[in-house]
């Protein structure tokens, strides 16, 4: 069979997605972040194909341990020996763990667990793959960028779900690297549908989903007041909270300064008090995350309006810092006959955060569903690693704060 009988299937440029095509630009590293089963391994053994091609001599292959490089790299259903045309395919000596392609280029395999292997030999391009289960991973990877010093530009791709390690934060400081990211899902028309809604099942919307599904990188922030841990612990195992009788509904705004595309969000939270039995405490459950960004003020209190509506909730409950009487006004200029009350914030966001992150690690605060974007704010608040206005969670401090602890006359009892 000569390569023109090959089905179009080996075409790669008509396959790959755009987070497994090498990103264009004068880069060193390319770093695929992705989760289980999302063609990061297929990306990483196309773009050794493709250096080959080009007229790349020597490559480095480099995995957790010796069997991974032979079962993943190799020989595995996206690994280099299934790969292209037939009559292009490398051949393996297993004595050596050593490739040789036809056109005479050689690739030679390498453990995580063994990083002095790689002193001595030199490449023009290596691929490293599932980096955060290396053994040794800086030492590994310095004695491979130290090898990286054949042809005009040595580069280096590195695909791997993402662990919060410290050699995978170094890994992303260095220069001259670019990430690309991709998720389960993306890889979904090639993955069994009884897997994915297995995965999505199991672990959709924890820590562990975001890593391992998602591709993202879930670390702890030194001095947060609320961790990873603390943060799944509240997640409800029955996320449908109308089985739940609420005696009390609240909207919860925290107004942007300014409109517009760049403005800060205007925090929009829907939270539900739940009294305890005789010796039990009350509770509060997150019911919705309605936040939202680049609207006016007419735009944005129409939307806390209709949640007060839809929600049949007993007031919405609005800091005042920023725009004082105007923000009542406005809500009631949208419905006179809305309940508003007001607070205005005498401390700093993290100083009213304390009390309400303590009730969280008390379970005294439960989310019916996973709101990532709030939670990872919750999780950055007070300090340096966030970067933004913390309006979600500044929201959800003044719900917690208003029904638990403060003192206010007993409610009504409804059901959502």
């Amino acid at each position: 069979m000569n390569s023109r009988d090959i089905p179009q299937v080996y075409e790669w440029q008509a396959l790959a997605r755009n987070d497994q095509w090498p990103p264009a630009g004068d880069w060193l590293i390319w770093l695929l972040l992705g989760g289980r089963g999302c063609g990061k391994t297929r990306a990483g053994a196309e773009w050794v194909r493709a250096q080959i091609k080009q007229g790349a001599k020597r490559v480095a292959l480099v995995a957790p341990t010796y069997n991974d490089a032979r079962e993943v790299m190799l020989f595995g259903e996206s690994g280099l020996m299934n790969l292209g045309p037939v009559d292009a395919r490398p051949r393996y000596q297993s004595s050596r763990r050593r490739l040789e392609w036809p056109n005479g280029a050689v690739g030679f395999v390498y453990s995580s667990e063994d990083p002095d292997g790689l002193r001595g030999p030199q490449f023009d391009c290596a691929w490293g793959d599932e980096f955060c289960a290396w053994a040794y991973p800086d030492d590994t990877l310095s004695n491979l960028r130290l090898a990286l010093r054949l042809g005009d530009k040595p580069r280096l791709v590195m695909t791997t779900t993402p662990r919060p390690i410290a050699a995978l934060t170094a890994l992303m400081a260095q220069d001259g690297l670019v990430v690309s990211t991709a998720k389960t899902s993306d890889n979904a028309a090639n993955l069994s549908p009884v897997f994915i809604k297995a995965v999505e099942d199991a672990y959709g919307g924890t820590r562990l989903g975001r890593q391992e599904l998602g591709g993202e990188i879930i670390t702890d922030h030194a001095g947060a007041l609320w961790t990873r841990a603390m943060i799944e612990a509240c997640h409800m195992e029955q996320s449908d909270a109308r089985e739940f009788i609420y005696d009390k509904i609240i909207i919860a705004l925290d107004p942007p300064v300014t409109s517009g595309v760049r403005s800060d969000a205007c925090g929009l939270v829907v939270a539900g008090l739940l009294r305890g039995q005789a010796g039990e405490f009350d509770t509060v459950h997150i019911l919705q995350d309605a936040t939202v960004q680049g609207l006016s003020p007419e735009a944005w209190a129409r939307r806390a309006i209709g949640l007060w509506e839809s929600y049949g909730a007993d007031y919405i409950l609005a800091e005042v810092n920023q725009g004082g009487e105007m923000v009542a006004l406005t809500l009631k200029t949208i419905d006179p006959e809305a309940i508003v009350k007001t607070v205005h914030a005498s401390r700093g966001k993290a100083v009213r955060a304390e009390p309400v992150a303590a009730l969280y690690e008390q379970g005294r605060v439960k989310h019916v569903r996973t709101y990532s974007e709030l939670e990872d704010e919750l999780c950055t608040l007070g300090t340096e690693s966030l970067k933004h206005s913390p309006d979600r969670a500044d929201a959800l401090v003044w719900a917690v704060t208003d029904l638990l602890l403060s003192r206010r006359g007993r409610p009504r009892v409804r059901r959502v």
